[in-house]
């Protein structure tokens, strides 16, 4: 991602990407350390979106490589607002971030932290995935490449989700159905065309929620 940055600074082309074998500073959203290690898809590209669809791109990044994925015979799921799902559990994430010249936007970095073939650490093997789990033959390169073209050949004009996208997210809806406690306690109905999460709080209407992150209530088991 720092250099992208540093790329678009220097009038780098829309498109322009940048691949990593191994990050030692990988970061994730809100500040967080991504364990980045060698057999993960850690690329970054560059674009130069309007400035009224930059709270969508992350979603619109994350259906591209979902999509992507399928080339593989891989099904991914999405969890709001940046997260992808292997059978239940995280195998990768979207990370963008936008780089404002005064008013106007300058460009935006989109990153893509996918587990390919690295190993998970023993801790994190309840809640992340590697791709290889599934498809053991599966390699970096096989990934990057169909990622790639579906990361450069994102429509980012609309503002907006259109109904295509919000029909292929609702297919791929982790958190759909499910009881959430943050950022907003009740169940999940869904994604709004602004890019927000729609939460149904018991005894109440929808609320569009904006920001994460999103922690699951706990199950209740009854005797």
């Amino acid at each position: 991602m720092d250099v992208i940055h540093r790329l678009a600074e220097e009038g780098a082309e829309v498109g322009t990407a940048v691949m990593a074998g191994e990050q030692l500073e990988g970061r994730g959203s809100r500040g967080r350390a991504w364990y980045s290690p060698p057999g993960g898809l850690w690329l970054s590209v560059l674009l130069r979106p309007p400035a009224a669809s930059v709270e969508v791109i992350s979603l619109r990044a994350g259906l591209a490589v979902a999509e992507a994925m399928e080339l593989s015979s891989i099904r991914l799921e999405l969890k709001w607002p940046n997260d992808l799902m292997l059978a239940g559990r995280k195998a990768g994430g979207v990370l963008c971030e936008a780089r404002w010249q005064g008013d106007a936007l300058g460009w935006t970095a989109v990153g893509i932290g996918m587990n390919v073939r690295n190993d998970i650490p023993s801790d994190l093997r309840s809640s992340a995935a590697s791709l290889m789990d599934i498809r053991p033959e599966i390699t970096v390169e096989k990934v990057a490449e169909p990622v790639l073209r579906a990361l450069r050949s994102l429509d980012l004009g609309a503002a907006r989700l259109l109904p295509s996208e919000m029909r292929s997210f609702a297919a791929r809806d982790w958190l759909k159905g499910r009881r959430i406690r943050e950022p907003l306690a009740g169940t999940v109905a869904g994604l709004g065309e602004d890019g927000s999460l729609l939460v149904r709080p018991a005894g109440g209407p929808e609320v569009a929620v904006r920001n994460g992150p999103v922690e699951l209530a706990a199950v209740s088991h009854s005797r």
